[in-house]
């Protein structure tokens, strides 16, 4: 019974350790410089309004928006808000950092919403911690947050 014990609680801690480790670190390299949002990696793992729109894997366009920034900020936010797993880490007047865990694997993956006031456009970027591919789950994500919002 002991040794039964013994195993259990060693795998408990190897699970937790591996959930862990799904996490990745937080990136420290992540806002807006020079009016943009930092640039995906190589990887095909991320989705982002800023890519080069030649880049078919990586390149979304930008949504435009009507709304005062603030008020198109707060619909947006909300609609972040009502999908599981999401946590709001930063939040500016023209800025959102999102983090969305998956369910099983604890998987992290960073997204940033910015509002160009100049253009009217709402630009984002969804990427990955961990990784090389993430069978699309960025992409339809922010397809899934942008899809018929009133902005």
């Amino acid at each position: 019974m002991r040794q039964y014990q013994t195993t259990t609680a060693i795998a408990g801690f190897f699970s937790i350790l591996f959930f862990i480790q799904c996490t990745g670190t937080r990136p420290d390299n992540l806002g807006i410089r020079s009016g943009k949002l930092n640039d995906c990696p190589k990887t095909p793992n991320c989705i982002s309004s800023f890519a080069d729109t030649n880049d078919k894997e990586h390149y979304r366009n930008a949504e435009p928006y009507k709304k005062p920034t603030a008020d198109a900020l707060s619909v947006l936010k909300q609609r972040i808000l009502e999908t599981p797993r999401t946590k709001i880490i930063k939040e500016e007047n023209n800025y959102l950092y999102v983090e969305f865990t998956s369910l099983l694997m604890r998987y992290v993956d960073d997204v940033e919403f910015y509002f160009d006031e100049k253009t009217k456009l709402l630009h984002f970027r969804s990427a990955s911690r961990l990784g090389k591919s993430d069978l699309g789950v960025n992409r339809k994500r922010i397809e899934t947050l942008l899809k018929d919002i009133q902005i």
